[in-house]
């Protein structure tokens, strides 16, 4: 269960260095639940992209959006070198939320 005022941006990924896909949420282990088990129609569920590679907290869903809008328009280079600084072997952290 997420605190009040817990938001985030995720960026999930099919494999090490494959289809990115970026969003935002209130509810990230939830999100990231309708992801893998294909709740959610459309790209992600198209291309199989369910592994949860990155993710940043926000107080207020109006710093997560403009975080999100941001990193869209990053190049990709950018985008693979934020998620191996966190997280270098594209490990999927999804396991790693504590659902509390």
């Amino acid at each position: 269960m997420r605190h009040k005022g817990e938001y985030y941006i995720y960026i999930l990924s099919n494999c090490k260095r494959g289809i990115l896909y970026i969003g935002v949420t209130g509810d990230i282990v939830k999100r990231v639940y309708e992801h893998k088990h294909g709740i959610c129609d459309g790209f992600t569920k198209k291309y199989h992209v369910d592994k949860l590679v990155y993710y940043e907290m926000y107080n207020s869903i109006e710093n997560a959006i403009i975080r999100e809008k941001q990193l869209k328009k990053w190049y990709r280079k950018w985008k693979i070198e934020l998620i191996e600084k966190m997280n270098p072997s594209w490990d999927d952290l999804y396991n790693t939320l504590n659902p509390v």
